[in-house]
């Protein structure tokens, strides 16, 4: 498998509403989120160089999930799944499954990615699809929690990516060198600092 990257809730109006670290918040107000994220750390630092042809194509899927617990969770990622791999690329070619109400711990929602893998590999799907992880939280082994590095994967909320292999296996062919894309990813964190950071999110 080639990889690119390594809460309680209401009802309110009829619109899905969570309480993420003390904030009442929308779905349309996580999607917004989300896609700022996107437009201004993904997209705007380079991150993910293949991501900014997928975003401005309107191929990304976003999907919040209402679930508040793991196993409810990992029912919605295999339908996720399945329904990806039955979607035409041209018009889905990715998905994000945002999840404030459930795996708001780092260390239980890492231990998540492992249940997902296998569940891929339960529906046949290896080889087809994988799954790569974003949290606010997000921590790479060996660096310290507040390490700059670790704000590559640092989301709005936590999420879920799931991304077809022939889609990865094609952008990996156009980088000669793909360990590159992580050594840069260090070098623009840590030029930027914790205070250039901040400075992304000022309107």
């Amino acid at each position: 498998m080639i990889r690119i990257l390594e809460v309680a809730g209401i009802k309110l109006g009829g619109q899905c509403r969570a309480s993420f670290e003390g904030q009442i918040i929308d779905t349309n107000e996580i999607i917004a989120a989300t896609r700022r994220w996107l437009e201004r750390s993904v997209i705007g630092l380079n991150l993910c160089p293949f991501a900014e042809g997928v975003y401005r194509g309107d191929r990304v899927r976003f999907q919040v999930s209402e679930q508040r617990s793991a196993s409810g969770l990992l029912e919605e990622f295999r339908s996720e799944l399945t329904g990806l791999s039955a979607a035409d690329p041209l018009v889905c070619e990715t998905a994000l499954l945002i999840h404030p109400w459930v795996l708001a711990d780092f260390i239980e929602y890492n231990d998540f990615i492992g249940v997902c893998e296998a569940a891929i590999d339960e529906l046949g799907l290896e080889g087809e699809l994988q799954v790569a992880g974003f949290h606010p939280r997000y921590q790479f082994a060996g660096t310290q929690s507040e390490d700059i590095e670790n704000y590559t994967n640092r989301s709005p909320y936590p999420m879920l990516h799931l991304l077809r292999e022939a889609s990865v296996e094609r952008a990996v062919a156009a980088v000669p060198d793909t360990d590159e894309i992580y050594r840069r990813n260090i070098r623009t964190l840590r030029n930027l600092g914790h205070a250039g950071w901040q400075r992304l999110w000022r309107d």
